[in-house]
């Protein structure tokens, strides 16, 4: 595995030499900590300047999700968000999280009251009703989560497909927009569990980012979320994937770190990022003053990171396989008969349960 520093630094002189705009140190220099810092800087804080991401060939509905508390998932979907908006891409992040830890990092008023995603899920608002914009960039909008969210599963039991709730509100909220205004991507930041709000962002969602903490506990129940993916996708979502794992807080003086960093990339192949994100104190205090990383410390080595995740997603974007054009809201105000049966029958907030043998899937 290629260490996240000697990454960095061949990154920066590459940078430089490409003629960005950085005066003074030559690529001999990047061991200066504080002229590495200084280019990380110039890099987030011009990146209007530079070129922007690739644009992805169609609307990216990307669900973040992770039973596991703890493993950077809403800040992968609050730092990512940014970053693509940043370099040009319009952007929208859905709080599903009741504690809106996302809202709070992005500086979006989420106090009870405040129009949220609560609204669009068990009310009769729209997305556009609800939507919020951001100080990180104009291209960057928010759909704040806020505390009655925590009793939706409850109130969505006796919904009929409930599980459709939020597929329904974006295809709506996407289908009322001009296409120039249309978000290139959504960004659903998941609760840590496998309930009705994570089950209703994997059957709006086209595919699925896991971010994976580099600690040996991170990868316990990974198996589960996996499994419960592809019982979504054979009886709510055929087209939902797992197309990026993200590995986050990487400690590199630790062995344990590679060791856990090596046994995913050896498992999930290709669909694991090049860039790694390290355990970075900047990364932690930004949402205490309503920031990202990008914003509150731009030449930090997390905020670098980011850059560079959101970058490889932007890559992968571009040769995405479009899906079938939609016809509007019409188009699915009805889920296929495998999904209502399945709503029918199970009362959990699950989409089955998870000790189901493969003969009984089948």
């Amino acid at each position: 595995m290629t260490d996240p520093g000697q990454r960095l630094r061949s990154s920066l002189a590459a940078d430089s030499a490409a003629g960005e705009r950085v005066a003074g140190p030559t690529p001999g220099d990047f061991d200066s900590p504080i002229a590495m810092e200084a280019l990380r800087a110039t890099r987030v804080l011009h990146a209007a300047d530079q070129e922007p991401f690739p644009a992805p060939s169609r609307v990216r509905v990307i669900s973040v999700a992770n039973q596991k508390g703890g493993v950077g998932k809403t800040t992968s979907t609050v730092n990512l968000g940014v970053a693509l908006s940043l370099y040009g891409l319009r952007t929208l992040v859905i709080d599903l999280d009741p504690q809106g830890n996302a809202s709070t990092a992005l500086g979006v008023e989420h106090s009870v009251g405040t129009p949220s995603i609560y609204d669009a899920l068990v009310g009769d608002s729209s997305l556009s009703e609800v939507v919020h914009p951001t100080s990180a960039s104009p291209l960057l909008r928010c759909v704040p989560a806020t505390i009655d969210l925590a009793g939706a599963e409850i109130e969505l039991v006796s919904v009929v497909a409930r599980e459709y709730r939020l597929r329904r509100a974006i295809e709506a909220y996407l289908h009322a927009l001009p296409e120039q205004d249309r978000p290139h991507y959504v960004l659903v930041d998941c609760p840590p569990s496998l309930g009705l709000l994570t089950l209703n962002a994997l059957v709006a969602g086209d595919e699925v980012l896991i971010p994976i903490q580099c600690e040996y506990y991170a990868l316990e129940g990974l198996g589960q979320l996996l499994n419960n993916i592809d019982l979504v996708r054979q009886h709510l979502n055929p087209g939902i994937a797992v197309r990026t794992i993200l590995l986050t807080m990487y400690d590199g003086r630790t062995k344990l770190a590679d060791q856990v960093a090596e046994e995913v990339r050896n498992h999930f192949g290709a669909l694991v990022l090049d860039a790694v994100i390290p355990r970075n104190v900047r990364v932690s205090e930004a949402p205490g003053y309503g920031q990202s990383v990008l914003t509150y410390d731009p030449g930090s080595r997390g905020a670098t990171s980011y850059v560079e995740a959101a970058r490889e997603l932007a890559e992968r974007g571009v040769s995405l396989p479009p899906l079938p054009a939609p016809s509007g809201p019409a188009a699915v105000t009805a889920p296929p008969a495998a999904s209502l049966a399945l709503g029918d029958a199970d009362a959990a907030t699950v989409p089955v349960p998870p000790s189901r043998t493969t003969e009984e899937r089948a």
